[in-house]
């Protein structure tokens, strides 16, 4: 019966029908009476106050107030018409205001009858105002009310159907009456004692309906602990296995290739981050077991020349290695690089994208299937079915987050073994998520600069300082140095952006008349975009303007200048990226972030913080505390694999340790899933992940 009731459609609950049932479906994720019980009230509000008219303030987010409904009038015409209730607590008078619902009103509330009002009060005409307010009669709420009563977010589709926070509060309460035995337990009794955690049962009753706010913390901890301690438990899981089920090529020394580019053709010293991180890679390939790594590294920490080195080992070995990339520009950029550092080496490295095609594609691909070709270097191109090679050992997956998750997957079957992976990403990524989005992977982190490079100055200009600009850009290019001057492209305003920046480049063009000015945005034909892109790595213009396009690819170590305009309009990670492409050289460089004068006060801490701080991952954790680790670049396609309904990766990192170092234990105590304690705990990760796609054995 239990079971059942938790799996009923929510259309068996009054006044929900097949429209309503579809909006809370899509828009609420409330599909079944289980579904409902786990939409949780986004605050708690203490209903124990009752406030009087004269100590209403327009400063209060809320009231609650006990009186009567004195009389109703009907104000306007047509549709601005609407319905005012002068409403009474014996000390003065409140109106209460519906614009929507006129006849759901005059039928449902009567004159001179006892209620409790509940709403936000605000001041008009000198008289007190409550639009839209929740009305309960005072009996009902005297039965049904214990000081904290919960507040649902409810989308604005729904309200405009009638459904508000109390019709929500009402349907959980008939289904809590419907279901009378204990809702069942996911973890096993001994970690419910253990951790001193509240029962399931009562913390999802204690979650709605709290008895105090002590009661409602150890509710939110027993339910943030179970979200994430299955997640690292499914994580792990999967972790394992793969590690026990994928054979990984030995790479059983270390060759002429590699020693002959570290004595001989490296540029400069390795600093010790990169030695480390080597190393590591080393120690995967030596194993037997299939690698799997995260290299994260901020622009410019020397990744590349990581990546291109654990090459050569796979080289030594007798395989070949590839490197893919999300742009055309970028490849090229890293084909170049790598002969740069190579030299006169004899090692044979092609490019393989879109616009290679006839005679040299075919040559390039016949080179791959005999092993002519060591090194590829590619865009999407090299996940084609016809692209074979002889014996791929080494994966590079290069800012990762723009590759769908099944796009990396097609590499894997590039070798009947699949080949050691390294994923690089220039986007810091949080410790709490880097342990829950990519807690499958091992991660090496590169958090020190080359030597000779100097922290970029970051400045806050206002928008009416645009001479200041001018002359700081003209001392720079007077000194030789390039510019970039970046305006945004925001989808939703993409053509009065477009607009910013053409009218921008002519400004720039009237300001700077003896300078070659070259502008690119995402709308121009491939062709006349890298041809300007080209102009610039060439020096032959002085000032590059942009869009983001620039944001991933663009290595000119002669730029010395990033201008952001409208940098209010950016979040803190992009700002970071942006910022990454100049400091490239031995030079002093500068990001000059240009704003707007109204500016919210999360706009304006992301600024202070970009001028602050150049540290990547510590602009990491700000940005997901600003923004919430659900909108951080590249989270949503990685997968965290199930729904977080109370957990909070930016607040909880403490309880996402917590789960994974006790999902590691009863992993350890139990690697077969064979203990009975554990039956439960793992039927409901089978139920979690019946509708999840299984990523983790893919890097």
């Amino acid at each position: 019966m239990l079971t059942n009731a938790l799996d009923y459609p929510v259309t068996y609950l009054s006044n929900i029908g097949p429209t309503k049932a579809k909006l809370l479906r899509e828009d609420m994720g409330i599909n079944t009476y289980g579904d409902l019980l786990q939409y949780y009230p986004t605050k708690h509000i203490d209903r124990s106050r009752f406030y009087y008219t004269h100590e209403l303030t327009t400063d209060m987010p809320y009231v609650q107030m006990r009186g009567q409904i004195l009389s109703f009038e009907k104000e306007g015409f047509g549709r601005k018409q609407r319905i005012v209730g002068h409403f009474s607590d014996g000390h003065g008078v409140v109106d209460l205001v519906w614009f929507n619902g006129l006849q759901y009103v005059e039928k449902s509330y009567k004159l001179l009858t006892d209620y409790v009002v509940f709403g936000k009060p605000t001041l008009f005409r000198d008289r007190f105002n409550i639009t839209h307010p929740e009305i309960e009669s005072a009996e009902r709420f005297a039965r049904t009310t214990n000081g904290l009563r919960p507040y649902y977010s409810v989308p604005e589709k729904l309200q405009k159907r009638g459904v508000n926070t109390r019709m929500v509060e009402q349907w959980v309460a008939t289904v809590f009456r419907i279901i009378h035995d204990p809702l069942p337990e996911t973890l096993p009794e001994y970690l419910v004692q253990e951790l001193r955690l509240m029962s399931r049962d009562e913390a999802i009753r204690a979650m709605h309906y709290p008895q105090s706010a002590d009661h409602l913390s150890r509710a939110s901890f027993r339910l943030k602990f179970e979200e994430l301690f299955f997640i690292q438990l499914n994580i792990l899981r999967y972790s394992r296995e793969r590690n026990r089920r994928y054979v990984g090529h030995v790479f059983a020394r270390v060759g002429q290739l590699f020693n002959d580019f570290f004595y001989h053709h490296l540029p400069f010293e390795l600093t010790g981050a990169q030695k480390r991180v080597i190393r590591e890679i080393r120690q995967d390939t030596m194993t037997g077991r299939q690698m799997n790594r995260l290299l994260q590294g901020d622009v410019g920490s020397g990744k590349t020349l990581v990546a291109l080195m654990s090459m050569l080992i796979a080289l030594d070995n007798g395989y070949q290695a590839c490197i893919m990339a999300p742009t055309e520009i970028l490849a090229e950029q890293h084909l170049d690089t790598f002969r740069h550092f190579l030299g006169d080496m004899s090692v044979h490295v092609e490019l393989l994208t879109s616009t290679v095609k006839g005679k040299r594609r075919k040559a390039i691909m016949d080179g791959l299937q005999t092993g002519e070709v060591q090194i590829l270097v590619g865009t999407h191109a090299v996940i084609e079915e016809n692209v074979l090679f002889r014996n791929l050992g080494f994966v590079v997956i290069d800012e990762q987050h723009r590759f769908g998750v099944a796009q990396r997957a097609k590499l894997w079957s590039k070798n009947h073994t699949p080949p050691h992976v390294l994923v690089m990403t220039a986007t810091p990524i949080p410790r709490t998520l880097a342990m829950t989005v990519y807690g499958d992977l091992d991660v090496s982190v590169i958090d020190e600069l080359p030597p000779g490079r100097k922290p970029i100055q970051t400045i806050h200009h206002y928008e009416n300082r645009r001479e200041e600009l001018y002359r700081g850009l003209r001392q720079q290019i007077g000194l030789g140095r390039q510019a970039y001057i970046v305006y945004p492209l925001i989808k939703e305003s993409e053509k009065m952006d477009l607009q910013n920046l053409e009218v921008g480049y002519k400004e720039f063009c009237k300001a700077f008349p003896d300078l070659h000015i070259s502008m690119v945005h995402g709308k121009m034909k491939p062709a006349e975009k890298d041809g300007e892109m080209d102009r610039f790595v060439r020096g032959e213009t002085q000032i590059l303007m942009a869009t983001t396009v620039i944001e991933v690819g663009v290595n000119v170590p002669n730029a010395s200048v990033m201008a952001i305009m409208n940098a209010e309009r950016f979040g803190l990670a992009q700002l970071h990226q942006l910022r990454g492409r100049v400091g490239r050289g031995a030079d002093q460089s500068y990001c000059i972030l240009v704003t707007s004068f109204k500016l919210s006060n999360d706009t304006r801490r992301r600024i202070q913080i970009m001028c602050e701080t150049n540290d990547g991952f510590q602009i990491a954790e700000e940005d997901m505390r600003l923004r919430g680790p659900g909108d951080l670049e590249g989270t949503q396609q990685s997968g965290i694999p199930f729904d977080l309904h109370v957990a909070n990766l930016a607040r909880d990192g403490q309880v996402v340790q917590l789960a994974r170092d006790v999902a590691k234990r009863v992993l350890d105590s139990d690697p077969d899933g064979s203990r009975s304690e554990h039956t439960q705990m793992w039927k409901t990760l089978a139920e979690m992940n019946k509708n999840n796609v299984n990523w983790s054995s893919i890097s």
